[in-house]
């Protein structure tokens, strides 16, 4: 994973997604999903080209299954992004960077 991205746990999620100065993509995920595996490196490109204003962080839903819930996860991966620390878009499924990245033209 990209220094970039950070990971949340359930200690470190609210707490970084409520204080963050923009919005903030986060990538629902898990070690077995391919879908999930598929992205990472897309995600990896957004970080790093899009840093300065959109930030980027993983929740494994097998280590973090309760932020899932709350957030009603059901399929992964699902993208929601949260500004101002409510989320504002949810996309589910892998898609492409082309696509992603007109998925969130309004963020970056």
């Amino acid at each position: 994973m990209s220094e970039n991205i950070a990971n949340l746990t359930v200690e470190t999620f609210d707490e970084l997604v409520a204080s963050a100065d923009g919005p903030v993509l986060v990538d629902f995920w898990a070690e077995w999903c391919g879908p999930c595996k598929m992205i990472a490196p897309i995600l990896d490109e957004i970080a790093t080209e899009h840093g300065e204003s959109i930030s980027i962080a993983k929740v494994n839903v097998d280590e973090a299954g309760e932020i899932a819930q709350r957030y009603q996860v059901q399929s992964i991966p699902t993208l929601i992004v949260f500004n101002n620390g409510e989320p504002a878009k949810r996309m589910v499924g892998a898609s492409g960077k082309a696509k992603l990245l007109e998925d969130l033209a309004e963020f970056i």
